[in-house]
């Protein structure tokens, strides 16, 4: 490396951010190998490449002759690169908060529909029973007709002819209010389990948009207590061997 002259290193550097194989880290992490690369990095025409290419400016004639990119060029980048992703930061925050209340949303949504499929599981549940009531009612007049005497039966029609509705007019629209009941808690079923997985889906995508691999790696105890009872162990077979 010392064999080298300066102007090689520099043109080196140079062809590597010209060719977008060499970014900002890169370049940190050459700076920090010796004095003379650290020196070589910080030239303003490097940075200036660097900056160009990740911080392009509109075009714009007027400012020229006033390019920020010719001095200073690793500061302004810096700077740049600052407000860069304080931007990022921000967006992310707004894209968690997006998330956030996407999942309150679809929580509100999956308790309205429990309500709804309690509201028609009653509902179910009544008209079942009336259904189950009136067949009954229908057995017992059916039972009763084969015994009962001429005058009390012809007074037994007369009180089902006064009535504004048939008997089998309402078991029939008993029957399909049941049928209709059972499609609706179908469906209520059906909309629930997809708004669930909805939900677990939003849940999963908001804990990978919080995860932080640096912040969120912490040892567990459970496993440096197995660690330590496995060395115990390994240990204790080495000083006995017989046993």
């Amino acid at each position: 490396m010392s064999s080298l002259p300066d102007e090689l290193w520099r043109q080196i550097l140079e062809i590597g951010i010209q060719n977008e194989k060499f970014s900002y880290k890169d370049l940190c992490c050459v700076s920090i190998t010796c004095r003379r690369l650290h020196r070589l990095s910080s030239e303003d025409s490097l940075w200036s490449h660097l900056l160009s290419s990740d911080f392009p400016q509109p075009q714009n004639p007027r400012s020229n002759n006033h390019s920020p990119s010719s001095r200073w060029a690793k500061s302004i980048y810096e700077i740049r690169f600052e407000r860069e992703k304080e931007r990022k930061v921000a967006a992310h925050r707004r894209a968690v908060l997006r998330k956030e209340s996407e999942i309150m949303e679809r929580e509100r949504k999956m308790k309205g529909i429990e309500t709804r499929l309690c509201e028609e599981t009653e509902k179910m549940r009544a008209t079942a029973s009336e259904l189950s009531n009136l067949h009954k009612v229908r057995q017992a007049s059916v039972a009763l007709n084969v015994w009962q005497p001429e005058t009390v039966r012809g007074r037994q029609k007369q009180i089902v002819e006064q009535c504004a509705v048939s008997v089998e007019y309402r078991f029939q629209s008993l029957e399909m209010e049941l049928k209709l009941c059972k499609q609706q808690i179908a469906a209520f079923n059906k909309a629930y389990r997809d708004e669930e997985r909805r939900l677990e889906t939003a849940k999963e995508e908001l804990a990978s948009m919080k995860y932080h691999p640096l912040r969120d790696c912490r040892p567990m105890s459970g496993g440096d207590n197995e660690h330590n009872k496995k060395r115990k162990k390994l240990k204790r077979c080495v000083n006995f061997p017989d046993k």
